[in-house]
């Protein structure tokens, strides 16, 4: 069955032929094309130092057979964006479940972060100076780009603790301070850095002390320390960099969008990027389970003297796995409509919803992969033990678990605490006005 024949009924109605075609030619080129150039990849990017100087060819070569069959920058809504391939965010969200079976295939469609949530800033808030030097190559996927946002002396879970001073001096803007998990400034064709750090950190308002500058990577003055891993893996050459700006001078013309509006910069940057990554990672959720079906079904592989999926507690696992995939795709799919229908801040809710629960939903999936497995699970030899590492992380970034569940939790109760507590107290009246008016004596609830 096709990847557009398997789409939930419940998304059907927003998904155009064109989008079912597109999503069809992603399945097979993700199946065909990316999973089993994957070994090719690691093997051409070396070992050691090497591999932070490499763009090994066989990405180059997927890069193009994506292009030719028009698998490219899918990810900008048409709704918003002129830019992109023209599909929603339901349709890309689909097409970004399969992107994320595979550890290359967004990269080599240009589909990949950080530059997707990047190329939506100079998008939608770049002026034409900076689109022109920077939008452009990154739709061509000549270069690559890196966010920096989060800081290693504060609580980065609240972003109005960031500390990197952004100070105008003359005609220029001085940077001071430091970075990590700068997630894509390992790759030797990262050329540019977004920033966020504080132009007034007097400002009464704590959302409007920050700023989102313009780096160059190469800037005089930005030193990257170490590149930090993930359980074990450093996700060479991406990289998580741990960087420091000392006296590092840019122009004003770096500015964008204007001194204070960084929160607005990065809540647009942020919300459409928590979608792609849960999109991605039911993807990953989804390998899983085909390397599990594939092991219980080993003939080789018989403990007691009978096949895993003859194992009852094996089965309910699968059957568990699969409930939990096809919900957790209803989630998503459900946060990428209400997008579609305003956007990310008109769906602040769905999207909390899919950050928390996607990651937590693959990352029980994968452990049960790993757990049929045994010792090879936790191995190099499948790729469950980088598909759990690379998952796990999501429940940190973007703004971890619990700040998402708090801000949720706020939100329902503000939003229904006085229409709740008025209702259930005029259906406790009119219960007793019906039992009074029948004979019998009031309720003595407490409630």
């Amino acid at each position: 069955m096709s990847a557009s024949a398997r789409i939930p009924p419940i998304a059907q109605p927003f998904v155009s032929d064109r989008a079912k075609k597109t999503l069809d030619l992603v399945e097979e080129f993700v199946e065909k094309e990316c999973i089993p150039a994957e070994a090719l990849f690691s093997a051409q990017l070396g070992v050691g130092e090497k591999r932070w100087k490499t763009n090994p060819a066989a990405m180059e070569e997927l890069k193009v057979k994506a292009r030719k069959i028009g698998l490219w920058n899918m990810f900008l809504p048409k709704n918003h964006f002129s830019q992109g391939a023209g599909f929603s965010n339901v349709e890309y969200g689909l097409m970004a479940e399969y992107l994320g079976k595979s550890k290359v295939a967004s990269e080599a469609t240009n589909n990949a972060a950080p530059d997707t949530g990047n190329m939506e800033v100079f998008a939608k808030y770049g002026n034409d100076q900076q689109k022109a030097q920077w939008l452009s190559p990154l739709l061509e996927g000549k270069i690559r780009s890196a966010f920096l946002m989060t800081e290693p002396e504060i609580a980065s879970s609240d972003a109005t603790n960031i500390q990197l001073d952004i100070r105008r001096e003359g005609n220029e803007y001085v940077l001071n301070g430091s970075k990590w998990w700068s997630s894509g400034a390992g790759d030797p064709r990262c050329q540019i850095y977004l920033v966020m750090g504080k132009t007034d950190a007097r400002n009464p308002d704590p959302y409007k002390q920050q700023s989102v500058v313009l780096v160059p990577a190469n800037t005089p003055g930005v030193t990257i320390h170490r590149m930090l891993s993930v359980y074990g893996y450093d996700d060479a050459p991406h990289g998580h960099g741990h960087i420091t700006f000392e006296n590092v001078r840019v122009p004003l013309s770096a500015m964008v969008l204007g001194e204070g509006r960084g929160f607005e910069i990065i809540q647009g940057r942020l919300g459409p990027g928590r979608i792609h990554h849960a999109m991605r990672t039911i993807g990953a959720a989804e390998r899983a389970v085909d390397w599990l079906i594939a092991r219980i079904n080993d003939d080789r592989k018989k403990p007691f003297g009978q096949p895993l999926s003859s194992h009852g507690v094996i089965l309910e696992w699968l059957a568990k796995s699969r409930i939990e995939i096809d919900s957790a795709r209803l989630i998503v799919l459900n946060a990428a409509i209400k997008i579609d229908q305003g956007n990310a801040k008109f769906a602040l809710k769905e999207i909390a919803q899919a950050k928390v629960l996607v990651p937590q939903i693959a990352l029980s999936v994968i452990d049960r992969a790993v757990q049929a497995y045994g010792a090879a699970g936790v191995s190099q030899d499948t790729p469950l033990a980088n598909l759990w590492a690379m998952i796990r992380t999501l429940r940190i970034a973007d703004g971890p678990d619990e700040v998402h569940l708090q801000q949720l939790g706020k939100r329902e109760n503000k939003s229904r605490r006085e229409e709740v507590v008025k209702r259930l107290a005029w259906q406790r009246e009119q219960s007793d006005k019906n039992l009074t008016a029948n004979g019998f004596p009031k309720t003595k609830s407490s409630l």
